[in-house]
């Protein structure tokens, strides 16, 4: 169960953020509203939220997924891999120090949060053009001395490994159907998701709920059919950025 999440609002700036969709500009007023609600649904979902305000210096920051890796017990502040990015997490630090038990990635490695997926006792750490192998090694070796098992698994075609790949919990999972290494993951109960689809992999398991984006019914229903009750959010203007339901939050 999840207790808490950490949230930036996005800043003025977010048009100038980094995007390969061509899905045009987003509309700034839509995306503070659609931020406002993704911050309702996790407080729907039982959690405190930490808001943090926007940080203009860095149009990407209100996707904190990707500046640290948290459970309840311990926190790693990541390496952004895109060097545009660097520096976001720094303000992160500050806020998990109280908190948590800090760990940390270092030069040469480099890791995005959005790489990184925890499966109850195991993590899956994607290998995409933001995650490096040193940045890998580092994460591994940190999470195998908490006595999690930790598995590397390259990404392709995709900007982050949860853009494709996404557990639900109760050995469920979502995948999309051309992700590249379907084999790593035999052992689950596979939700493949269409190529039409594909933006809604990135669906998240908060305590009660899965939260979907709004408009991928073959998704929803997958999900409902399962037994989850499911929380539809509209993110048309994260889309445009290349972001996600699970860049949005530092849950724990």
């Amino acid at each position: 169960m999840f207790t808490r999440a950490i949230v930036r609002k996005p800043a003025h700036t977010y048009a100038n953020g980094i995007t390969t969709s061509n899905l045009g500009k987003p509309d700034f007023d839509l995306v503070q509203k659609q931020h406002d609600a993704y911050c309702e649904a996790l407080i729907k979902c039982g959690i405190e939220v930490v808001v943090l305000e926007p940080d203009p210096n860095f149009p990407d920051s209100c996707f904190v997924e990707d500046t640290a890796i948290v459970t309840k017990d311990f926190g790693i502040i990541a390496r952004p891999g895109d060097p545009r990015r660097l520096g976001e997490e720094v303000e992160i630090k500050k806020v998990l120090e109280p908190l948590l038990k800090l760990h940390y990635i270092e030069e040469p490695g480099t890791l995005d949060g959005g790489d990184i997926m925890q499966a109850d006792n195991k993590f899956y750490i994607g290998l995409s053009n933001r995650t490096n192998l040193p940045g890998s090694k580092q994460l591994k070796k940190i999470l195998s001395s908490y006595n999690y098992d930790v598995f590397s698994v390259p990404v392709c075609n995709l900007l982050h490994f949860k853009t494709g790949v996404n557990y639900l919990g109760d050995n469920n999972l979502l995948l999309h159907k051309e992700f590249c290494s379907k084999d790593d993951f035999n052992s689950y109960n596979k939700i493949i998701i269409s190529d039409e689809e594909e933006y809604a992999a990135n669906s998240l398991r908060v305590n009660d709920y899965v939260i979907t984006p709004k408009g991928f019914p073959e998704t929803k229903k997958s999900i409902e059919k399962l037994g989850y009750k499911v929380i539809e959010l509209e993110l048309s203007e994260f889309q445009k950025m290349d972001g996600g339901l699970s860049c949005l939050s530092l849950r724990f």
